[in-house]
């Protein structure tokens, strides 16, 4: 995939160029593309936007070492990349419930303890990672990148195989201009992209529907109808056969239509009366789930993440958490 409007900017500063507002004002610039390209390294919004935190710090702090021999730009990159390295040195990397282990059958599913929030891939809100503004078709390419699956299926690579297939396939960087940010060959840039790309195919899942396809609107707003009103039956026929539901920090996941009525109607009745509220998460549609917890009063219950596949329901991924609404610009209680 490729996003033609992000290539490497040209502007070249010294150190002594830039100071007070107008130096604040260059990294603020470049905030946005950084959490997506940390974002895309590290698979969960929280670690990416304190990398990024990190990362201007750092460039404010080192500013007059910066001698402009490439742009401000590539020299945040840098400095970007290298406090992602320092964050995934763990062995433990993020994943999706379903690389974990095989679907369980909702009638055989134990809601046991719940893993940490560092095992799982976490979802991200599209504007705080890409320009939701630009042309339709550089946007829809952008949400492609930042797709559950995709980050998902990064998590996989090593870390240098990781920026350079996010550097050269995503923001559509040289090979020349990634061997200078990781100091490195071109040769081993493009030996390390062929490696990247070979695991990534073996991970390759179904393409969504394009969200700016009218039939998906009209899919989404069945859905919440369905939804709010707890008509499973008018659920299942929006839903894929092979329909897959997953609900992080629970490790477990299902897959089949049956199975996700057989557990809406079992252990996922405490839905039963809830509220959505619509988000752009994931470059997918999604939802913020509220639970009735009284007469007239709703909290925050999960993010919804809905994927869509041949104008129906394939992937329904709900992340639990109330800390997580007001990142998505979510208010923190529903009142009748």
């Amino acid at each position: 995939m490729s996003i033609s409007t992000t290539g490497s900017d040209s502007t070249s500063l010294v150190g002594s160029d830039l100071s007070g507002g107008d130096l604040e004002r260059a990294l603020e610039s470049h905030r946005r593309e950084l959490t997506g390209f940390c974002y895309r390294m590290l698979g969960a919004a929280s670690e990416a936007e304190d990398a990024v935190q990190e990362t201007l710090v750092n460039a404010w702090r080192s500013i007059d070492t910066f001698q402009g021999r490439s742009s401000l730009r590539s020299w945040l990159y840098r400095i970007a990349h290298n406090v992602c390295l320092d964050m995934i040195r763990s062995p433990q990397r993020r994943a999706r419930p379903m690389d974990l282990a095989a679907p369980t059958p909702a009638a055989e599913v134990v809601v046991g303890e719940q893993l940490p929030e560092s095992v799982f891939v976490q979802p991200v809100r599209d504007d705080s990672v890409i320009d939701t503004q630009g042309d339709p078709a550089n946007v829809a390419v952008a949400r492609e990148s930042i797709r559950l699956a995709f980050i998902g299926a990064l998590q996989h690579l090593p870390a240098r195989q990781r920026a350079v297939l996010i550097l050269r396939e995503v923001l559509r960087w040289q090979a020349a201009e990634v061997a200078v940010l990781l100091d490195t060959s071109v040769a081993s840039v493009n030996s390390a992209l062929q490696r990247a790309r070979a695991t990534m195919a073996t991970t390759r899942s179904a393409p969504l529907d394009s969200t700016l396809d009218a039939r998906q609107t009209d899919l989404l707003t069945r859905y919440v109808d369905a939804f709010e009103r707890y008509d499973i039956d008018a659920l299942v026929r929006l839903l894929k056969e092979d329909v897959v539901l997953s609900m992080p920090p629970f490790p477990f996941w299902m897959r089949g239509a049956d199975d996700l009525a057989a557990w809406f109607l079992g252990p996922g009745i405490v839905c039963q009366g809830g509220r959505l509220l619509p988000v752009q998460v994931n470059g997918t549609a999604g939802f913020g789930n509220y639970h009735r917890v009284g007469p007239g009063r709703w909290e925050p219950w999960a993010i919804q993440v809905i994927e869509v596949s041949d104008g129906r329901i394939s992937g329904h991924h709900n992340f639990l958490g109330a800390e997580q609404f007001a990142a998505f610009g979510l208010p923190p209680v529903l009142l009748a």
